[in-house]
């Protein structure tokens, strides 16, 4: 192909023709002296139309693949995406000094961290993609050291970000390039067996089409590709021969609303009896890449197993580009709800004006996305995928659900850490397993914080399901009557909270509790809602002998009568929705406190006909003290700005203390009542780095 040719098959490319003539000239210009023009720059094209990338992210893609220069009044528009990518190529440089390394996971922090604009991602993407397309039969030390790269840094980020339209074609590309000889014998092995299972994939995908259209539902059902590289690590993790896989043969279901998911879910069960354990609801709980879909395998048609997908077509669409389908590439901004409030945390804690539009957020928003996971190392140095705040405890179940239920200790980096130590990018984690499973209940309080990760909450629910039904019901016993004890409401009846818990004994309750699926803080709250009495119509008011006397700050019942000059006691702060009590002071005003408030307990018990019931009315807002104390760490202070702002509650002081022991932050929050702070206390209490969450003592 001819210079020229080369030239007009870019610029003829659907996401170049509609370029503005003179940016057009001045690309054809550029072009026309540049070192080189890939022959594989009109594939990366392809490539980030199928992503829905624009033009800019075109042009700057065929700049830095050709190295031509721009003239600098159409190279300032493209600036950061072209640096990106000089940063990539600094990023793979370094990767092939080390060979591919030990812990590809920096590198591809690093990689996002020089990435100042997110939209340089699926330009790295596609433009890796394509050349690994071009080089797939070549082997030389080149070709392996991009497949290298391709393997440790691009397919684990199109994973990251959800594009699976891409990983799953470059984790392949990579796999023949580095492994020939298995990626020849897994390709045969699926190749040889094709025409068999694509007669079963069709025999259930009309069965299953019927059912579905018997029960009202419009939905599209097809065979769905695995993937080279997917089989064989699964052949390889598992030990298993090619016969020995379940999930060859698969489905997938696009309905049009969520509803319609389990719906069809429902009659997929009816028609084919379900694999136990291979049920997972990734609608109810995403996954950290924002994936959604349910997944089930069934026994079906001939007595084979079958993997069914079941998602909208909108969760299709994310499912295949990820952060690609979400986000508005020429405006440069958020389209879901997930970047959304993203977009709200940096507006409130960078002082982005709303004139600055989504492209000034999206600038913050990659940097974020680097730090939404850690990636600890196991003794072998495996990389394991975790959430943020992650302990050993989460590591041990993500790895084995029987690890965990065995793990009594662990190592970090060498030195005997406590099970709630919060983990880190890069450090390498030792398991210390007993020989018997005896995971304990207190891991499932989130004040604890043992577990981080929901998931391994579940596996220790699991557990504790299948003991003794009677054992379970006197823990919960004990663990609620405890609760309600320290505040004075031992004796409350739980029979009137049955329903709001939607349980069918108060049996079932204690069950719930001991299996950590309802908080004894919960089940106070309910007591104290139950015991509200709405605010009769306001009586006479009554007052002291002052002529001008301070305005409650929340209505409360004294004593029966409402507006009753009162003020809210500094020592504990109480909250509208927390039990209560009322002291009259020797200046007949009634003092409000909290009911275990040590000082209250100390004057009622010199003058108890002083003390007066106070009920608490519709409520405004209350200013509370709060301490938060944890680890010194850079960003803490906004954290806390940052979950107060999203708890809904305004903040009046922040100060930080910080000593040898780590940093104290003293906030004044204004809240609602009495469930709103234990929302807010339960935030804090999940921020990496926080010990404890607390009322002043």
């Amino acid at each position: 192909m001819t210079a020229s040719s080369a030239i007009d098959a870019v610029l003829n490319h659907a996401l170049l023709a509609a370029l503005p003539p003179a940016r057009a000239d001045a690309l054809r210009a550029a072009l026309a002296t540049a070192p080189a023009i890939p022959s594989w720059l009109p594939q990366a094209l392809d490539a980030l139309s199928a992503l829905g990338a624009d033009g800019d992210a075109a042009v700057a893609a065929v700049i830095a693949a050709s190295g031509a220069t721009l003239p600098e009044s159409e190279r300032a528009a493209l600036a950061e995406l072209i640096e990106g990518q000089v940063a990539e190529r600094q990023v793979l440089a370094l990767h092939g000094q080390s060979a591919g390394g030990s812990n590809p996971e920096g590198l591809r922090r690093l990689l996002l961290a020089m990435t100042r604009d997110l939209r340089v991602v699926p330009i790295l993407l596609a433009t890796r993609l394509a050349e690994l397309r071009s080089l797939a039969d070549r082997r030389d030390d080149a070709t392996s050291a991009l497949a290298r790269a391709v393997r440790d840094i691009h397919a684990p980020l199109a994973n990251r970000l959800g594009v699976w339209q891409l990983k799953w074609e470059l984790e392949d590309l990579a796999f023949r390039v580095l492994s020939p000889d298995d990626y020849r014998r897994v390709a045969g092995l699926v190749d040889e067996r094709r025409r068999e299972r694509e007669h079963d994939i069709n025999t259930a995908k009309k069965a299953l089409e019927i059912a579905l259209q018997a029960h009202g539902l419009k939905a599209t059902v097809s065979g769905r590709p695995k993937h080279i590289y997917s089989i064989w690590r699964k052949m390889e993790r598992k030990s298993l021969p090619f016969e020995g896989l379940n999930d060859l043969r698969a489905l997938r279901v696009m309905v049009e609303t969520v509803a319609d998911c389990y719906t069809a879910l429902g009659v997929a069960h009816a028609l084919w009896p379900p694999v136990p354990g291979e049920f997972d609801d990734y609608i109810a709980r995403p996954k950290n890449n924002d994936y959604r879909s349910l997944h089930t395998a069934v026994v079906g048609p001939a007595g084979k197993v079958f993997e069914i997908q079941f998602r909208t077509h909108e969760m299709h669409r994310g499912a295949e580009l990820g952060v690609a389908a979400h986000w508005r590439y020429k405006e440069g901004g958020p389209s879901d709800s997930a970047l959304e409030r993203r977009v709200v945390w940096m507006r409130q804690l960078l002082d982005v004006q709303a004139q600055g539009g989504d492209v000034a957020l999206a600038e913050e928003f990659d940097s974020e996305l680097v730090e939404d996971r850690i990636y600890a190392l196991t003794p072998r140095g495996e990389v394991v995928d975790l959430p943020t705040g992650s302990t050993p405890l989460d590591f041990a179940y993500r790895l084995h659900t029987e690890l965990g239920h065995r793990c009594r200790g662990a190592r970090v980096d060498g030195r005997i850490v406590p099970l709630d130590t919060p983990l880190a990018t890069g450090q390498r984690v030792e398991i210390i397993a007993g020989k018997e499973a005896t995971p304990r209940r207190d891991w499932l309080l989130p004040g604890n914080r043992y577990l981080v990760n929901a998931r391994s909450r579940d596996k220790v629910r699991a557990w504790f399901r299948k003991l003794d039904r009677a054992r379970n019901i006197q823990v919960g016993r004990e663990l609620l009557e405890r609760e309600l004890k320290r505040y004075g409401r031992a004796r409350s009846p739980l029979e009137p909270l049955l329903a709001r818990f939607q349980q069918a004994s108060v049996d079932e309750l204690y069950m719930r509790v001991a299996l950590g699926e309802i908080g004894p803080t919960q089940v106070l709250r309910a007591i104290t809602d139950s015991e509200r009495v709405e605010p009769e119509p306001e009586p006479t008011t009554i007052r002291s002998g002052r002529e001008s006397p301070p305005a409650p700050s929340n209505r409360l019942r004294i004593g029966g009568l409402e507006n009753l000059v009162s003020q809210i006691a500094r020592c504990c702060q109480p909250v509208p929705g927390e039990p209560a009590i009322g002291y009259l002071t020797r200046g007949h005003q009634v003092s409000v406190h909290r009911a275990d408030c040590p000082t209250l307990l100390r004057m009622a018990e010199r003058a108890p006909d002083r003390v007066v019931d106070v009920e608490w009315g519709r409520p405004e807002t209350q200013r509370v003290a709060l301490v938060v104390e944890g680890e010194d760490r850079p960003l803490l202070a906004r954290d806390i700005v940052n979950v107060v702002a999203q708890a809904g509650c305004a903040m009046d002081a922040l100060e930080m203390r910080t000593s040898k022991q780590g940093v104290q932050a003293r906030l004044e929050v204004r809240v609602r009542d009495v469930d709103q702070l234990a929302q807010l206390g339960d935030a804090l209490l999940a921020l990496r780095g926080v010990r404890s969450a607390r009322r002043p003592r």
